[in-house]
């Protein structure tokens, strides 16, 4: 892979890279389309990396269809598939992680330890391999990608961040790899985060609300939805730092994860005024 993206460089070539766990979805494929319009070269990763996942989380039961996500990469016409195995980017004595601190804590990073440091090691050890100019991540991770900028920035990397839309189903539920976890019942029940998205957003636009209101409002609109089993949190948070706001600002993060049965389920919306 070094090797090949060396060549392609040197031709003066541009490298526009997809990262992915593979499980691909319509999600993803809006990211490959975004880099062929935007690169010569779009290389297209499938890794299910074991250091973002605690030992209590789905790495084993991840969804896997490598033949699947083959032919997609293909249709999409994806000039360089890179799948590495395990031993291949962790080898035997691997000592070295990539932190980036205070982002990682919060919202998601407070319910997965360990997590974002799994990202950050894996992303970084990806850009160093397929050196290219430009990554494409999905908003709908938004905690990911503001780690990942914020490392790019850090450690002075060469590479520009595109942070695409979340393509959602036609009831508003963002596509995810997870949402095959979910039973007929409780897919149909996940469409509440959308809908609490969109009711917040709203809100916060009246100007006749804060933050503490508009988060009381979707606990509320979630918390009636029996199959919800945990909300982990949903709130308005500060794009840059994550923290919970007070007081609305220019640009301000509506943000969900909850539990419907056993799986986890990320959502956002950001709304600016």
């Amino acid at each position: 892979m070094k090797e090949t993206s060396k060549r392609h460089l040197h031709n003066g070539k541009t490298i526009g890279f997809v990262p992915t766990m593979g499980a691909l979805h319509e999600g993803h494929l809006s990211l490959i389309k975004r880099a062929k319009s935007e690169n010569d070269i779009v290389v297209a990763s499938i890794f299910i990396n074991p250091t973002q996942f605690a030992p209590n989380e789905d790495f084993e039961k991840y969804p896997r269809d490598m033949e699947g996500d083959m032919e997609k990469l293909k249709r999409e016409g994806v000039d360089i598939l890179f799948m590495p195995d395990t031993k291949s980017m962790y080898s035997d004595g691997f000592s070295t992680y990539v932190t980036v601190k205070d982002l990682s804590d919060k919202l998601c990073g407070a319910f997965r330890p360990g997590h974002f440091t799994g990202v950050a090691t894996v992303v970084c050890k990806l850009f160093n391999i397929v050196k290219p100019v430009a990554a494409y991540f999905g908003q709908k991770d938004f905690q990911q990608a503001a780690i990942i900028k914020r490392m790019v920035e850090n450690l002075n990397m060469d590479v520009d961040l595109i942070i695409c839309p979340t393509l959602r189903e036609p009831d508003g539920l963002a596509m995810s790899s997870r949402n095959v976890y979910l039973s007929h019942e409780e897919r149909r029940a996940a469409a509440v985060i959308y809908k609490t998205l969109l009711s917040a957003s709203k809100m916060t636009k009246s100007g006749e609300s804060n933050p503490v209101d508009v988060r009381k409002q979707m606990h509320d609109m979630l918390k009636a939805e029996p199959l919800i089993s945990e909300i982990q949190y949903a709130g308005v948070y500060d794009t840059n730092t994550l923290d919970e706001l007070n007081e609305f600002k220019r640009q301000n993060l509506l943000a969900v994860a909850v539990k419907i049965g056993s799986t986890r389920l990320i959502d956002n919306m950001i709304v600016e005024f």
